[in-house]
This record gives structure tokens, sequence and C-alpha cells, in this order.
């Protein structure tokens, strides 16, 4: 299994479970690996032949906008379901980090693992 990815995307959300939280917008950064065999792309060069990582970050910026989640856990679980569901990939990595939610750490979130690695 081939593994395309797209880290570092950066979207504005309402997310946490504090009332101030539930007012404000905050960044979230997203890091997606994605399972994929790209052997047909690459013979062909055509990005028919493979996930286009734009469309990806198109659908989940758009979803994570829109979404009002309290919890990172709810909001990763979600993503990945979109990515199996929506882009026919058989396993996905979604990482999502909520930086400065804890005073010291500077990074902190949660990274789950969806679908079967072939």
């Amino acid at each position: 299994m081939d593994i395309i990815y797209l880290h570092g995307l950066k979207v504005d959300c309402v997310i946490g479970v504090w009332e101030w939280e539930r007012r404000i917008t905050q960044v979230i950064t997203i890091d997606l690996d994605m399972g994929a065999n790209i052997a047909q792309a690459a013979r062909s060069d055509d990005l028919n032949d493979t996930l286009s990582y734009k469309a990806v970050s198109k659908r989940v910026t758009a979803f994570v906008q829109e979404s009002r989640f309290k919890l990172v856990e709810t909001m990763a679980e979600r993503v990945a379901a979109i990515l199996l569901d929506e882009f026919d990939i058989p396993w996905c990595r979604v990482r999502i980090n909520k930086k400065g939610a804890v005073r010291g750490a500077r990074d902190v979130g949660v990274v789950v693992e969806r679908g079967v690695a072939e």
C-alpha cells in the first residue's frame, strides 16, 4: 500500500467543551495519511487515476469549518469516516492538533487510524 498524505492543513472552527470555546473559532491543524495504490497513476500520469489531495482538502476543510464538536476525538472519527466512505480508500490516519489547549505543551491532540492497511 502506498500513502498519499496531506499535512499541516489549518482550519478555523468551533471546538471545545468550555463555554468560552463555544463562542469563538480556534485554529486546528490536521494531518492526513491515506492508503492508496498509486501504481496506475504513476503509469498514466493522469489525475483521474489517483486520490486528489485537493479534493480531500476542500471536503475536510468545509466539513470541519461547519462542525461544532466538543471533542477532537469526535472530529477525528468523523473525518476518518469521510475519507473512507467518500474517497474509497482502504485505510487512513487522521491527526488533529489543537495547539495551545494545554499550557506548557507545544502540541495537544489525537491520532486515529481506521480501515485496513493492505
